[in-house]
Parts: C-alpha cells; structure tokens; sequence
C-alpha cells in the first residue's frame, strides 16, 4: 500500500510539463522575428496614415478646386515637412481632372530586412473622396 506523499508524487510528475531548453530558443526566436518585422512595417504604415491625412486636408481646402498644379505640389510639400513625411515629395504626386480635381500619390517603401532580404511595402493615398 502507498502512502499518500507516494501517491502525491507520482500524480504530480504524471501532470507536469513545461518548455525545453529547444522549445525556449524556438519561441525566442520567433518572438525576436516579430518584434523585428514589426519595427520595420509600424513605422511605413504611421507614415501612410500620415500621408492619408495630408492628402485628405488638401483634398477639403475650401480652393482646391481652383488650385494650380504648383500650389498643390507647394502645399503637399509644406504639409509633408510637418508631419515628417519622407517617403513621398511633392513630384510624386498625379494630379488630373475628371469631374473634379484628384490627386494621388502612389508609392513604395523598401525597408532592408536581413542581409539581402527586404519588405517592400505599396502604398497609395488620393483626395477622391
């Protein structure tokens, strides 16, 4: 017959489990490459939602309509000075008139990942409402 701290042990070891040394690097190393590719992508898509904004502010000035084309660019430039946009100029842009006035700025961000990996990111942002 067992005695009761016998038994005790054996069920505890029974349920126990935890994470090897291997299963520790594992997720270490796939939490590492998370935080690396987010560090890389948080930034571009901050700056997309800045340039989103800009283009939006534009797109309702109240003379927009009966802007010229260097007055836009003028605008966007000063706007992108502000808000720290680096990844869009002012030559980026397409300007054209349909019905009314659009104007969108389609780009890329290429953000080095590991040795000759890259991310590249495709971004476009318009007044069009």
């Amino acid at each position: 017959m067992k005695t009761s701290d016998q038994r005790f042990s054996i069920n505890t070891k029974a349920r126990q489990c935890g994470m090897s040394l291997v299963g520790m690097l594992v997720a270490g190393t796939i939490v590492f490459s998370l935080i690396l590719l987010a560090t890389k992508i948080v930034p571009a898509y901050i700056e997309y939602g800045a340039v989103k904004k800009l283009m939006s502010r534009i797109g309702h000035e109240p003379s927009f309509s009966t802007m010229t084309n260097q007055e836009i660019a003028k605008m966007f430039d000063a706007g992108a000075n502000i808000a720290y946009i680096t990844s869009v100029k002012s030559s980026d842009l397409t300007i054209y008139e349909t019905d009314q006035k659009i104007v969108t700025a389609e780009y890329q961000v290429v953000k080095p990942l590991v040795a000759n990996i890259s991310l590249m990111m495709k971004f476009k942002a318009t007044t069009e409402h």
